[in-house]
C-alpha cells in the first residue's frame, strides 16, 4: 500500500532524477549541483518551519514516485501572524499506474498545519485537483503581463526558444525595430518605442545591493494589510538564492527614487541584450506605480531587450493600462484557507503574493545546474 511521508536526505537522487525528466524534459542525469540545491531548498529553507515539511508518495515497494516541495512562509496580517506554506514543485512518476498520486499529496499538503496553502505555479491538471479541494483560483494573481519593446525582435526571439536556426533572424530584426522606432518616435505610447514621457527625468534608477533591498522590501510591502513577515535573516536568503538565473540571462536589480533621492520602488528582472527578460519582482509606494514600471522599461530598452514578461500583482494592473502592456495566462496562482475573510484579502488584492512572496526567487525556476 502507498503511502505519503516527509522528504528525507535519501530521497534527494530520486527527486533530482523525477526533476530532470519530468520538469526539465531531459535524459540528462541529475548534477551534483541540482542534488544539493534541492537539499537546501527543501530540507532548510529560509523560513523553516519543522512542522511545515515537503512530502514524497512512496509505493508499496518502497520506492519514491512523487514529490511536493513545500516552503514555509509566515504572513502577518495587521499585526496577526499566520503561518503560510507556498507548495512548490510537484510532480508524479508514472502517473498512469496511479492517478491518484498527486491528488494524494497534494491533500497531505492541504492538511498540514498552516493557516494558507498557497502556489502560484499551478498547470491546469494541478488547478483542477486544487478546486476539487475547495481552493479558490486569483485571477488578478494569475495573468503574465508582457511589454514588447521592439517588435521584429521580439518574433525573432520568440521563433528561436522553438527552433534554434531562427536565431539567425535576429540582425534581419534589428534595422526594422530601429525604422519602427524612428516612425514612432515622439507619438502617443507604442509597441515599438518607449515614450518620451518614460525619461523626462523625474524619476532615475540605481543599482540596489542585497542591503538595499532587505530595507526596501519591508517597507514597500507595509501598505498591503496581508503580507510576508519578513525577518532579516530569511529575506537575506531569497535574495541571494535569486542571485542567479541563468536560463533568462544576467539579474538586474534597480531602485527608483525621486529628484531628491526619495526611493519610491524597485525592480528585479534578468535578461540580456536580443532577449525577453523575466521580471519577478516590482514593487512601488502607492500612487508611484507608473513610474517604477516606466523606470524598469525604459531600462531594458536601453540594454537592448526585446520584451519584458513577469507575473502581475493587483496593486500594478491599473497602471499597466495605457502602457501597451498585454496579459496572458500560462499558470494559476491560488490560495486554500478555512478562512473565508483571508480569501476575501487575497480577491480583493489586498494580500502581498507572488514573487518573493511566493516561489519564483526560488533558483529551481530560471537556474541550470550543470
Amino acid at each position: 500500500m502507498s503511502e505519503i511521508r516527509p522528504f528525507a536526505a535519501a530521497d534527494i537522487p530520486k527527486v533530482a532524477d523525477m526533476f530532470q525528466r519530468i520538469l526539465r524534459k531531459t535524459d540528462r542525469p541529475a548534477t551534483p549541483s541540482l542534488k544539493a540545491y534541492l537539499g537546501e531548498l527543501f530540507l532548510d529553507p529560509p523560513d523553516f518551519d519543522p512542522d511545515i515539511v515537503s512530502l514524497v508518495h512512496v509505493r508499496a515497494d518502497g520506492s519514491v514516485s512523487g514529490f511536493l516541495g513545500a516552503l514555509p512562509m509566515p504572513m502577518e496580517l495587521n499585526g496577526m501572524r499566520l503561518r503560510a506554506a507556498v507548495c512548490g514543485t510537484m510532480m508524479v512518476d508514472g502517473h498512469a499506474e496511479d492517478p491518484f498520486a498527486g491528488a494524494r499529496l497534494l491533500r497531505a499538503f492541504l492538511a498540514g498545519p498552516q493557516d494558507l496553502s498557497l502556489t502560484e505555479t499551478a498547470n491546469d491538471v494541478s488547478t483542477a485537483m486544487w478546486r476539487k479541494m475547495r481552493a479558490t483560483v486569483l485571477p488578478d494573481y494569475s495573468l503574465e503581463w508582457l511589454r514588447v519593446i521592439r517588435p521584429a525582435g521580439f518574433a525573432a526571439a520568440l521563433a528561436a526558444s522553438r527552433f534554434g536556426a531562427a536565431a539567425m533572424l535576429a540582425p534581419l530584426a534589428r534595422p526594422l525595430d530601429a525604422f519602427l522606432h524612428r516612425q514612432g518616435k515622439g507619438t502617443e505610447p507604442q509597441w515599438s518605442h518607449v515614450a518620451p514621457e518614460n525619461q523626462n527625468g523625474a524619476f532615475s534608477d540605481t543599482e540596489a545591493d542585497a542591503e538595499r533591498l532587505l530595507e526596501l522590501f519591508p517597507a514597500l510591502t507595509a501598505n498591503f494589510p496581508m503580507r510576508p513577515q519578513w525577518q532579516a535573516e530569511t529575506l537575506r536568503a531569497r535574495i541571494a538564492h535569486a542571485t542567479r538565473k541563468a536560463n533568462y540571462g544576467d539579474g538586474i536589480r534597480r531602485v527608483v527614487s525621486t529628484r531628491d533621492g526619495r526611493a519610491i520602488g524597485l525592480f528585479i528582472y534578468y535578461g540580456n541584450k536580443g532577449g525577453i527578460g523575466r521580471v519577478v519582482q516590482i514593487l512601488a509606494a502607492p500612487g508611484q506605480e507608473g513610474a517604477v514600471i516606466d523606470r524598469m522599461i525604459d531600462h531594458a530598452a536601453r540594454r537592448g531587450l526585446v520584451a519584458l514578461r513577469g507575473r502581475v500583482q493587483p496593486a500594478l494592473l491599473d497602471a499597466m493600462m495605457g502602457r501597451r502592456i498585454g496579459f496572458l495566462h500560462a499558470s494559476s496562482s491560488i490560495v486554500h484557507t478555512r478562512d473565508p475573510a483571508l480569501i476575501d484579502l487575497f480577491r480583493s488584492g489586498k494580500a502581498f503574493f507572488n514573487g518573493f512572496a511566493g516561489e519564483s526567487w526560488a533558483r529551481l525556476i530560471g537556474d541550470r545546474f550543470d
